[in-house]
């Protein structure tokens, strides 16, 4: 674990150069101490590293040592063919390419660790959207991956959901996510998402433009997704569920059943379920039919009741 560690903070160095202790332990998730100690243990071992106090210090290689430790572990090599998706890379213009890096890599192995990625690659495969979701066209998409590479400015043609639906923007790429099966672009200015697909007509502007120094694509999507999950919740639904519906639940509505779930006399289950809007209710608790029961609130209920009669009468018998 200590070697493993103590090479981790040579290519961290390595890589990207002056680091503080603090730093270097937030990468390695230790603390602040063992990192000090790692240092101790480099410079008994040769390793020309030197660090500097003050507001800018940090630790720093001597100029021009590389590190030839660089030999990879058996879930190292396996996690590094398990992370190669085919189909991502070919969106993007880069499948022979990717074929090409795992050959090579795959010859550069020992053979220990070859047939263990070998092994790997056989027993699983990875397919990101999902059953129902037919492969959206993405034509832009190695415009755009070029553009995040290169830091050029887009003129986009792009369609959204609101009046008008088609509009024009100005996009500074800072990075590309791939979400279920969907590509999405993140901008400035703002930033903010767009979806690929969505994209009509695109234009590279020979202008380049610098994304702000503290962009973390990684954090902004976290936080993305945790304020589109709390934008998509905004109300609750009281309702008692046949068994059979409940074993059905997924997701948020699954936990929510989960934790205010009470079964009744009858064997149904009484709960407080999350639910987007009224519009996005009443089309879901209309298609679990007769295995549903929602007890408020009132509005939502009466507008189930209003269809449920109109359904009624136009199925009756003539």
């Amino acid at each position: 674990m200590k070697s493993s560690r103590l090479l981790s903070i040579l290519l961290l160095l390595q890589t990207k150069g002056r680091m503080t202790a603090a730093q270097l332990a937030a990468e390695l998730e230790v603390s602040v101490r063992t990192v000090y100690r790692d240092v101790e243990s480099l410079h008994a071992a040769g390793v020309p590293l030197y660090g500097d106090a003050g507001h800018s210090g940090g630790y720093q290689l001597v100029a021009g040592y590389r590190t030839r430790l660089t030999g990879l572990s058996a879930p190292e090599a396996e996690a590094l063919f398990l992370s190669g998706v085919p189909g991502p890379a070919a969106e993007l213009g880069l499948g022979s390419a990717l074929a090409a890096a795992q050959l090579k890599l795959r010859a550069a192995l020992p053979t220990e660790l070859r047939a263990q990625a070998d092994r790997m690659r056989s027993r699983f495969h990875l397919d990101a959207p999902g059953w129902y979701a037919q492969d959206d066209e993405v034509p832009h998409l190695p415009q755009v991956a070029d553009a995040v590479w290169n830091s050029r400015v887009l003129d986009v043609r792009y369609r959204r959901w609101k009046a008008p639906t088609d509009v024009d923007r100005r996009l500074e790429p800072y990075g590309l996510v791939l979400k279920a099966g969907r590509w999405y672009v993140v901008a400035g200015p703002g930033p903010r998402t767009y979806r690929v697909d969505q994209i009509l007509a695109l234009d590279v502007r020979d202008e380049e433009f610098a994304p702000p120094e503290d962009f973390d694509l990684g954090a902004y999507w976290e936080g993305y997704q945790a304020d589109f999950h709390s934008r998509l919740r905004r109300g609750e639904a009281i309702v008692r569920l046949a068994p059979q519906a409940a074993s059905r639940l997924t997701g948020a509505a699954a936990q929510a059943l989960a934790e205010t779930g009470t079964e009744e006399a009858d064997g149904w289950i009484r709960a407080v379920l999350p639910i987007e809007s009224q519009d996005h209710a009443h089309g879901t608790f209309l298609a679990m039919g007769a295995e549903v029961e929602v007890l408020g609130p009132p509005e939502l209920r009466a507008r189930l009741a209003a269809t449920s009669r109109a359904l009624a009468a136009r199925y009756a018998p003539g």
